[in-house]
């Protein structure tokens, strides 16, 4: 327990759902910063020390940096590179969606891979989102123009808006879930991204290849500006623009 944090809290008179409010995480994320005492990410844990008014040092003294610290290589971000897709171990995927504890964003044409390694991927996520992690899954419009050309990029004969429905159908119940949302791009996809708190998979897309055949990145964030915001910041950009999913839209049925 981070008894330091607790006592100050109270001393503040400021509750959990207030400090959750301060650092727009679910409560349920700062109870897990008392109690187990897990530690903060680094924006939340200057965004605490502000809100009640202390040193971060007085609160997580072994967070603190010092000035002789050296500075992160160039490649501190890159946590690990495959050659492909196909070649992430599954329990690479599990440990991610389990370990998250404030958001899980994906960014896909169709993802049907996501899925079908996972059989029991919508009730993860259901189960995820109870626990106070916000679900954003972002899927290609399979009307769009976007699907349309990389679908003959990659010579799939106008499969691909079938895949993206067939994809689709996999986490329809998740529209009811609170915490859930997903949502339809029109955008050209550069890069499928899956995100996890801190760290993200980028998948790139090489023209005319199927995402499964392209390389992957791992990275975790380490500091601002990297390669880690640059493609958070995108999936957020394309989120923004599109269009909600509705259950009664038809969209299933071409």
């Amino acid at each position: 327990m981070n008894e330091r944090l607790r006592i100050v809290m109270k001393e503040r008179g400021v509750d959990v759902r207030e400090l959750a409010a301060t650092c727009q995480v679910d409560p349920k994320t700062v109870e897990r910063w008392i109690t187990p005492g897990r530690q903060p990410h680094r924006k939340h844990r200057s965004a605490v020390a502000a809100t009640l008014q202390v040193a971060e040092s007085e609160l997580w003294p072994e967070s603190q940096l010092t000035n002789t610290d050296p500075q992160p290589p160039r490649n501190a971000e890159l946590v690990d590179v495959y050659p492909n897709r196909a070649s992430v171990p599954r329990d690479t995927w599990l440990t991610l969606l389990d370990g998250a504890e404030e958001r899980i964003d994906v960014l896909v044409f169709s993802g049907t891979f996501f899925a079908q390694t996972n059989p029991r991927i919508a009730k993860m996520l259901a189960r995820r989102a109870a626990d106070g992690v916000e679900i954003r899954l972002c899927f290609g419009d399979p009307r769009s123009d976007a699907v349309k050309t990389r679908d003959s990029e990659e010579g799939l004969h106008g499969t691909l808006s079938a895949k993206i429905r067939a994809s689709l159908t996999y986490y329809l119940d998740l529209l009811a879930v609170d915490g859930c949302s997903i949502r339809l791009h029109a955008t050209t996809l550069y890069a499928s991204l899956f995100r996890y708190d801190d760290q993200v998979l980028v998948n790139p897309h090489i023209w005319g290849q199927p995402a499964s055949a392209n390389p992957l990145l791992h990275l975790r964030r380490s500091e601002e500006g990297g390669w880690f915001d640059l493609y958070t910041e995108s999936f957020d950009t394309v989120w923004q623009q599109a269009r909600p999913l509705t259950a009664d839209e038809g969209i299933l049925h071409g």
